[in-house]
């Protein structure tokens, strides 16, 4: 089928071809660091933070070794994910030549897919070292909720109904970058789960939702060709910059809630950038341009996750 640029739709289960020149393409570590998309990892962080801060405030004390297997757990797990992505919807015919988001390293043939596989496999083993750790730390509820993890991280782009190519993949990063990973991170320190916690995970999970709608606003075109239903084409660009303004400001909102943690007021510092990103969401076209706009949302929740932990500390 032809398209209206003129590239040729790419059909599922053979590679886009994209003019790269040889000298274009990185190697070594410079490859990896870029197919893990590093500028979305803190997506990551910001849980582990938010709730091991919430558990000091509540416990008067921070174990350092379950927050630092934490993170290197989470890192892992969000690598390999992005990882197995990357060579799933270059298989799928997914990364279409007018795909407007960052290079893709499959798709572009800077990797095979079989090595890029098997680079998610070693995240995804890495993140069950790191997992039976926890799990001998935290007892069955971090075992359960680091193989219910493993299990979605495949389950997003694998399988023959993709978690990506659905209406559900922001509910899905609500529940596990946000509640999941927030309240994980407060059980292991603390043996237990708070209103707090669970306000917290999200007001987080919310703006790593954000981040994830980004992605698709960008991509309903190509996202659409590929034969994804996500949110965002199913309730339209309109529907879906409420739903982006709703899901930036949702935390802000949360945390000043009477279950909402003390100090959570210190993070409505952050509101002036949520403002300006909703706005630059709502007034640029879609395009390259939103590549920035994603990366700002991730920021953002970096942030709010930083001055949640500083108004705990307060």
């Amino acid at each position: 089928m032809k398209l209206e640029t003129g590239q040729v739709d790419v059909p599922p289960g053979t590679l886009p071809r994209h003019d790269v020149s040889r000298a274009d393409q990185p190697d070594g570590w410079r490859l990896w660091w870029l197919a893990v998309r590093p500028k979305t990892l803190t997506i990551s962080l910001a849980p582990v933070i938010a709730g091991s801060a919430l558990a000091w405030s509540d416990a008067g004390r921070l174990d350092p070794r379950p927050c630092l297997a934490a993170l290197v757990g989470a890192l892992a797990i969000q690598a390999g994910t992005n990882l197995y992505n990357d060579v799933a919807d270059a298989l799928r015919g997914g990364d279409q030549p007018i795909r407007q988001g960052p290079p893709r390293v499959t798709a572009l043939g800077w990797a095979s897919p079989d090595r890029v596989r098997r680079a998610a496999l070693i995240c995804f083993a890495l993140a069950v070292c790191v997992g039976l750790y926890l799990g001998w730390l935290g007892g069955w509820p971090i075992v359960a909720l680091g193989l219910a993890s493993l299990a979605a991280g495949w389950a997003y782009s694998g399988g023959p109904h993709p978690i990506a190519a659905t209406p559900l993949g922001e509910g899905f990063v609500i529940a596990f970058f946000g509640i999941g990973a927030v309240c994980g991170s407060y059980y292991l320190q603390t043996h237990a789960v708070s209103p707090p916690s669970l306000v917290i995970g999200l007001a987080v999970g919310a703006l790593a939702a954000a981040v994830l709608m980004a992605n698709n606003y960008r991509d309903m075109e190509p996202d659409r060709l590929a034969g994804r239903r996500t949110l965002a084409i199913r309730i339209g660009a309109g529907a879906s910059r409420t739903v982006f303004a709703g899901l930036v400001l949702a935390p802000f909102v949360l945390v000043l809630l009477p279950a909402g943690p003390h100090g959570g007021w210190v993070s409505l510092m952050a509101l002036p950038l949520a403002l300006t990103l909703i706005r630059r969401f709502v007034s640029e076209a879609r395009g390259a341009a939103f590549n920035a706009i994603l990366a700002a949302t991730a920021r953002l929740q970096l942030v709010v996750a930083a001055l949640l932990a500083l108004g705990l500390a307060l």
